[in-house]
C-alpha cells in the first residue's frame, strides 16, 4: 500500500527500501517500537518533528533516542526562537497522523533540518507515512528527497 512518501521517492527516482511490522496500537514511543520490531540500532531510526520556528513551521528530524534542541533548529534555520507545534496542526499541515509523519511527501513543503549523526549511517529509517511503515534510505538521499539541512539539532 503507496503512501505520499513513496509515491515522492519512486516519482523522483530515489532508491529505498520499505520495511514494514506490526504496529502495537498501545505502544506511544513509535521510534522505538520501529527500531525493535525491524531489528537495528535504535541511533538508525529517526523521528520527524514540527516546531514553529519565528511564526513558521519546520521540520526537524532526530535519532529516536534523543530530542529535538528547539534553539539549534531555531538556529540552524536562521531563526532565533522554536516551540513544539501543536500535534492537530502538524497532522494537517502535513497530511500525516502522529506517530506516521513521514519527512517525505508532505502535504505542504516545511523548512527541514536533518541531525548531522545520520551521515554516521549508510542507511538510515524514518517513517513511511503511517504507524508500522518506515523507510529505510542513505543519508544522502534523505537530504535530496527533502531538501534538508544538517546540523546538530538532537541532545
Amino acid at each position: 500500500m503507496s503512501t505520499p512518501a513513496t509515491v515522492f521517492l519512486k516519482a523522483a527516482g530515489i532508491p529505498f527500501t520499505e520495511r514494514s511490522y506490526v504496529h502495537d496500537p498501545a505502544v506511544t514511543d513509535f521510534g522505538r517500537e520501529a527500531a525493535d520490531a525491524l531489528g537495528v540500532e535504535p541511533d538508525r531510526v529517526f523521528k520527524t518533528l514540527l516546531a514553529d520556528v519565528d511564526g513558521r513551521l519546520a521540520v526537524g528530524i532526530v535519532p529516536v533516542t534523543g530530542k529535538l534542541d528547539l534553539k539549534s533548529l531555531a538556529a540552524a534555520l536562521g531563526g532565533k526562537k522554536a516551540v513544539m507545534a501543536d500535534p492537530a496542526v502538524a497532522e494537517r499541515r502535513t497530511g500525516y497522523i502522529v506517530g506516521g509523519i513521514s519527512p517525505i511527501g508532505q502535504k505542504t513543503v516545511h523548512p527541514t533540518v536533518l541531525d548531522e549523526t545520520a551521515e554516521l549511517w549508510d542507511t538510515v529509517f524514518v517513517s513511511g507515512g503511517r504507524r508500522g511503515l518506515d523507510l529505510e534510505l542513505a543519508p544522502a538521499d534523505l537530504v535530496r528527497a527533502t531538501s534538508a539541512l544538517l546540523a546538530d539539532i538532537a541532545r
